[in-house]
């Protein structure tokens, strides 16, 4: 059944929304979030063993800045953040209070705040989205790849945004009429059917410049969104076994997460190498 509300282009043929009952698989954030909390100990305990001179982690490059999902706050991410910070990376939020906004509007803030950051560390920026955010990293990473040499995507349905649990569409359509009724800082009908969604959903499947990292990671057990719209074909793809929300804080997927990293870091280190020498 398609939304009244939703362009059909947003869910090409070959895409489905996930069962009803597939939420239920969400249930799983609990033991996800428990796993964290496991390995914090364990990390904090480890800690407290090593010596004070040993326990620096090596400082990667480039800098990260994490964007949170639909509906969703920085605050959602903060776990990630401190693993992240832990392994060495230096962190950034995107002042993203909550994804509920025109995704133009978003990427446009989301741009500005990556110029900041590059103008302040003189380093192009890589970006951790997580479901929306992992479009709008990939829609600047198409249109700014001088400020983005990698993203990595969690869970972030690019081949077709509206393959997407009927909960998130009755959420939409929340939006939508309270936008119409004149409540700012909404997504509009443009935004989910209009040239908006158009903009952005072409941004998300034009080709990533060279260059630029692209991993995507995804879950079969996601009960959000169709994961076969998450993979890619232009991307490193790396599954894992994790929830559609649980994967902004299993410390499994934060491992993936990590190597994506560093090896991107590593490919934009030796790019930036290469040019130099030439």
């Amino acid at each position: 059944m398609r939304s009244s509300t939703l362009a059909s282009f947003l869910r090409p043929e070959g895409f489905e929304r996930p069962h009803p009952a597939a939420v239920l698989r969400e249930g799983s954030l609990v033991t996800e979030a428990g796993r964290f909390a496991l390995r914090a100990v364990g990390d904090a305990r480890t800690r407290r063993s090593t010596p004070y001179a040993a326990r620096a982690s090596s400082r990667v490059s480039d800098p990260v800045i994490l964007v949170p999902g639909f509906m969703a706050g920085d605050g959602t991410l903060s776990l990630m953040h401190r693993a992240l910070r832990a392994q060495g990376f230096r962190t950034y939020r995107s002042h993203i209070h909550a994804n509920i906004g025109c995704t133009l509007n978003a990427a446009a803030q989301l741009e500005s705040r990556l110029e900041s950051i590059v103008i302040r560390r003189g380093t192009r920026v890589q970006i951790v989205g997580h479901s929306l955010g992992g479009m709008l990293a990939r829609g600047l990473a198409v249109r700014r790849p001088d400020l983005v040499s990698g993203i990595v995507t969690l869970g972030s349905p690019m081949l077709a945004p509206a393959a997407h649990h009927i909960s998130l569409t009755a959420s939409l359509d929340v939006l939508v009429r309270l936008s119409r009724a004149g409540v700012p800082g909404l997504m509009s009908e443009e935004c989910v059917a209009g040239s908006c969604a158009r903009q952005s959903f072409d941004e998300s499947r034009s080709p990533v410049p060279l260059g630029v990292g692209f991993t995507a990671i995804y879950s079969r057990r996601d009960g959000i969104v169709d994961w076969r719209a998450c993979v890619d074909p232009l991307a490193v793809p790396v599954e894992v076994t994790a929830s559609h929300v649980g994967m902004a804080v299993d410390p499994r997927v934060i491992d993936h997460v990590t190597t994506a990293l560093r090896r991107q870091a590593l490919g934009s280190a030796l790019e930036v190498d290469r040019s130099e020498t030439a």
